[in-house]
């Protein structure tokens, strides 16, 4: 596994952006803001974050559950955001409540302790939202002039 990844977004119109993932054979994403900024053609920021975290929780689950031999016959994740405003009166995600249900037939708590005790640890991403994630940001023209730099 490379130490980095990457993805394009294109402006289509208005709030609509194409997301090229840059990883063959994963098709393109449109996501788009909920009206009235944008059409709500697509997921939003705040829904893919939420989509990152329970994805990565749900597959962590799943993969140590395999590696203990423990058969699922169904998982389903539910994950609720919360909107909170900042003392600068900023709409920020103030929390993300995540409701992992799985169906593992004929084993109980007991059998499933030790994934339950550690998969939220391997999630790449529910870790690295919880300690904040440090965003360097660069805006440029056209031409690569830079126009705004911040080290976040």
């Amino acid at each position: 596994m490379s130490d980095t990844f990457e993805i394009r977004l294109e402006r289509l119109e208005g709030y609509r952006f194409r997301t090229d993932f840059v990883s063959e054979g994963v098709p393109d994403l449109v996501v788009d803001e909920a009206p009235p900024l944008g059409q709500g053609s697509g997921p939003n920021p705040s829904r893919l974050l939420a989509t990152a975290v329970g994805d990565c929780l749900s597959a962590s689950l799943l993969f140590c559950l395999g590696r203990s031999r423990i058969e699922v016959a169904g998982l389903a994740t539910h994950v609720t955001g919360t909107y909170v405003r900042n003392e600068r009166n900023r709409l920020r995600i103030g929390g993300l409540r995540v409701e992992i249900v799985v169906d593992a037939p004929g084993k109980g708590p007991d059998e499933l302790a030790k994934c339950l005790a550690m998969f939220e640890d391997f999630c790449v991403v529910t870790a690295s939202v919880r300690k904040g994630i440090g965003v360097a940001v660069r805006v440029a023209d056209p031409h690569g002039n830079e126009l705004f730099t911040s080290a976040g």
